[in-house]
């Protein structure tokens, strides 16, 4: 234990109950699982839940900003840049699905992919070129 040198310095080299418990910052639950919640933005207040949901890392939130973009695109944009800074600060990926979705996800996902990926082409696709 880290103190035994002290107890050691102090007299005191019996074994008792600490009233504390070590904790190792540096490791990482192995077992964590990632959790997708959805939110809808009426009000700039709404992004508090989103902040705090990504900044325990373990949620992707995806976000419906229909109701504040027909509201006050001003807001809209307020809450945005924060979500981005909130984001980017916890190296995570924000981006936009549409005009009225905005997914943001936290540094365990590795990339968002947009757009649709092309299918792999069958082997009799090949053979008819030639």
């Amino acid at each position: 234990m880290v103190f035994n040198p002290f107890k050691k310095m102090l007299g005191k080299d019996e074994d008792f109950s600490p009233d504390f418990i070590e904790i190792d910052l540096e490791q990482e639950k192995s077992d964590s699982k990632v959790l997708i919640k959805t939110f809808t933005l009426k009000v700039y207040e709404d992004i508090n839940p989103i902040l705090n949901s990504l900044r325990e890392g373990y949620t992707i939130a995806i976000i419906d900003i229909r109701i504040l973009k027909s509201k006050d695109v001003v807001e809209l944009k307020r809450a945005i840049s924060k979500i981005k800074k909130t984001v980017e600060a916890l190296e995570g990926k924000i981006a936009g699905f549409g005009e009225n979705t905005i997914i943001a996800t936290p540094s365990k996902v590795f990339d968002i992919q947009k757009g649709t990926a092309e299918a792999p082409k069958a082997k009799s696709d090949e053979l008819e070129r030639f």
